[in-house]
């Protein structure tokens, strides 16, 4: 069955390529439609929120992680990849709507085009991350040929619950609202502000069942700290990707049968 759902998924996206690629553009352009800055603004809103973080946390805290804000800046733009995706992808439907109605096409395009759109604007904002790494002097590692493979385990996993959210908001609009409220809870249930040698075992051991935990400490450990992750950590951490978009894109396809009537 899967096997099948999965070459449905593959021929629909064939076939309506153009059409994903047009909805891709438009909700990369539509973030910034009528801003006078643009796509500045993929720099500006990151460099913002780490200038908030880098000030309050070493200096108020007393946090003495070395080079702190390049340390702050390679788990902060993952998590904004992915908190970004979650909460768009729970809404794409539902805003889509109109055009639902009207127009058929694979449903799976919506939270794809929004994914992708966002995962464009996370590969922009990798120029600060390559930028703070030079001027700071830790340099660029050779292990950040691993970039691509952890993106890629990002990616599979925000594919699977892009595909959850935005089918369960459409029957339960307050998805939406507690998806807000729960991102901010596991942004501090992320190592981005604080090194997971700062937890007690015990508790390092629970927040590590998070996927996001550990993609967050392998951007870390190829671009912070230049060393190979542990490749059996991200051998299973893949398995667990797969296994999301696997119930993900199942539920997707359950729950889409009755997408117009609902909208």
């Amino acid at each position: 069955m899967w096997v099948g759902d999965k070459m449905t998924l593959f021929s629909n996206l064939y076939n309506y390529r153009e059409f994903l690629k047009t909805s891709i553009l438009k909700d990369f352009r539509g973030k910034y439609k009528k801003s006078f800055l643009g796509i500045l603004w993929s720099f500006l809103n990151p460099l913002f929120q780490l200038l908030i973080y880098s000030l309050v946390f070493p200096h108020i805290m007393g946090n003495k992680i070395e080079n702190y804000t390049v340390y702050l800046i390679v788990g902060l733009m993952p998590w904004t990849f992915f908190n970004n995706t979650i909460i768009q992808s729970a809404a794409c439907i539902v805003t889509n709507g109109g055009i639902i109605k009207k127009v058929f096409f694979p449903r799976e395009i919506l939270p794809i085009s929004t994914l992708t759109s966002n995962l464009i604007n996370f590969l922009i904002t990798q120029i600060i991350v390559l930028l703070a790494l030079i001027f700071s002097g830790i340099g660029i590692a050779k292990t950040i040929v691993l970039f691509p493979l952890i993106a890629l385990l990002q990616y599979i996993l925000q594919m699977g619950l892009a595909f959850i959210f935005s089918a369960i908001t459409v029957y339960i609009r307050d998805v939406e609202y507690i998806i807000n409220i729960f991102m901010m809870l596991m942004f501090y249930l992320c190592p981005i502000l604080y090194a997971p040698s700062m937890l007690p075992p015990e508790l390092l051991n629970v927040l590590k069942l998070n996927p996001m935990f550990e993609i967050i400490t392998f951007y870390r450990q190829i671009l912070y700290e230049g060393v190979l992750p542990n490749m059996h950590t991200v051998f299973k951490i893949f398995l667990v990707c797969v296994g999301v978009l696997f119930i993900g894109y199942m539920i997707f396809r359950r729950l889409e049968k009755k997408f117009a009537e609902e909208l």
